[in-house]
């Protein structure tokens, strides 16, 4: 008996009806994404992942009477389990910035490559980060808290930033997944943080990389 293909249920929350169609005709078209539920409203999206399990939102960041990022904070703190990926015209250091401390798992430009999408959605589901190639100049400057990583500490740091993970960051700097696990915990105690969520903020908030 095979088992069945695990399929991601999608909500689009946007507030122009022309953006959502187009959205969903694209996701529909990606093999075990299901869009399960579409509005322009915080309040109608907060009672969708109320009522139906969803595992995904793109949200934008201009709502009818609300913003997408203090919305995708109201999903962090209420529903933590659902990834939040920014779908935005904006392409400032501010609204990049303030989605990551809400807890998006990723930032994507509506004039990126319709490719960009599908990479995101991929790289969110498997516990990374994406964000728009254009946006990376601008995702932060180092902190002094900083200072106090070693350099394999900080290499290590540079590939969460990208998005790897654990397995993906030990074949890139030649090491085991177990050190690399003890390199994470050293990074989390000598800065004060707690989770890999946690962790990924940091770091997309305070190192400045390149895609690779």
């Amino acid at each position: 008996m095979h088992e069945e293909a695990a399929i991601t249920n999608v909500m689009i929350v946007d507030d122009h009806p022309m953006i959502r169609d187009g959205l969903r005709a694209r996701l529909e078209s990606m093999p075990g994404i299901r869009v399960v539920a579409e509005t322009g409203t915080a309040d109608e999206a907060m009672k969708h992942a109320a009522r139906q399990p969803i595992n995904l939102v793109l949200m934008d960041i201009n709502l009818q009477g609300s913003s997408g990022i203090e919305l995708t904070a109201q999903f962090q703190q209420n529903f933590p389990d659902i990834a939040v990926l920014i779908l935005s015209m904006h392409n400032k250091a501010e609204y990049v910035l303030q989605s990551i401390r809400a807890g998006a798992r990723g930032y994507i430009l509506k004039d990126a490559p319709g490719s960009d999408i599908v990479r995101a959605i991929e790289a969110v589901l498997n516990g990374g980060v994406y964000y728009s190639a254009a946006l990376m100049p601008i995702i932060a400057q180092p902190r002094v808290k900083e200072e106090s990583l070693t350099v394999r500490e900080r290499q290590v740091l540079e590939q969460i930033a990208r998005g790897a993970s654990n397995k993906s960051i030990a074949e890139t700097l030649d090491l085991s997944v177990r050190t690399v696990e003890t390199h994470c915990l050293n990074i989390k105690r000598k800065l004060d943080i707690e989770g890999r969520s946690e962790l990924i903020k940091f770091a997309l908030e305070n190192l400045r990389t390149e895609r690779g």
